[in-house]
């Protein structure tokens, strides 16, 4: 039985409650992620950031059922959903869905655009799957006639529109953004977050918005949590976290992240080097 919300404050879309996940058995076993917990709300962003190899896509998988999570529980909506059997999870994905990171990969390049955003419908039994199609498009700000093309005739940021679409196709309480902007350029990666925030603000959605770029994750999250060697060292609120960081490491990515201005990129450069040589 879940214990009802106390108040008024909403039931979180998702409980993440001391989640490990191991790979390798007996000896060889090699835990990634280290009993990690957090939880997001209705319309919140959770940004979870850390360098290359901290475990934080390896957590995202876990959540969609493609990582083998070896203790702890996650729930979605007040319900278990750590150990579903394939048939189960297949339902799921009409409330979680994922953007991923290369928007080419992931998209069927021998699919129209209108057939690779009606598959999903499709499996979900929605009729008038078309209909919804050209409201996608027109929602992540792709022409009607989008629909008819293939995923090569696309800018790698329109192709992110499309992979966003599809996300949005059966209206999800939960997208995973696993690194959605990082192979995109500036510009590109500006207007892709800002879709992303519209899109929230009009369905509700909440994300768990996966990033190795602090700068980037402060720009969308609500809160952030960081992770380092599979473990959460710091999390609270967007602002204190990449701005006002506790724990050496949020420090260290904090100075990674890129500015402009060449004379604070050399102050970052020197502050870098003295924690560096204090071993922090």
């Amino acid at each position: 039985m879940t214990e009802a919300p106390s108040g008024n404050a909403p039931e979180n879309v998702l409980e993440v409650r001391d989640l490990k996940v191991a790979y390798g058995r007996r000896r060889r076993r090699v835990e990634v992620v280290k009993g990690v917990s957090f939880t997001i709300a209705p319309g919140e962003t959770l940004g979870l950031v850390g360098e290359s190899g901290s475990g934080k896509t390896t957590i995202g998988r876990a959540l969609l059922g493609l990582a083998p999570v070896a203790g702890g529980s996650v729930s979605f909506r007040g319900s278990d959903i750590t150990h579903l059997p394939r048939s189960r999870r297949r339902l799921l994905a009409r409330d979680i869905q994922v953007v991923f990171q290369d928007p080419y990969s992931s998209l069927n390049p021998s699919m129209t655009i209108e057939d690779i955003l009606v598959e999903p419908l499709a499996t979900a039994g929605v009729t008038e799957g078309r209909t919804r199609v050209r409201q996608l498009l027109e929602q992540v700000g792709l022409p009607e006639d989008a629909g008819s093309r293939y995923p090569n005739e696309f800018s790698g940021g329109q192709r992110q529109r499309i992979a966003i679409a599809r996300a949005l196709a059966l209206r999800p309480g939960l997208i995973v953004c696993d690194e959605p902007t990082s192979a995109l350029d500036l510009t590109t990666q500006a207007k892709v977050l800002s879709l992303l925030h519209r899109i929230q603000q009009e369905t509700g959605a909440a994300y768990l918005f996966i990033s190795h770029d602090l700068g980037v994750v402060r720009e969308v999250s609500d809160r952030i949590a960081v992770l380092h060697d599979g473990g959460i060292v710091e999390m609270g609120g967007s602002e204190q976290v990449s701005l006002r960081p506790t724990h050496p490491y949020t420090r260290r990515l904090q100075l990674a992240t890129p500015v402009p201005d060449p004379d604070v990129q050399a102050r970052r450069r020197q502050r870098r080097r003295d924690l560096l040589e204090a071993g922090a």
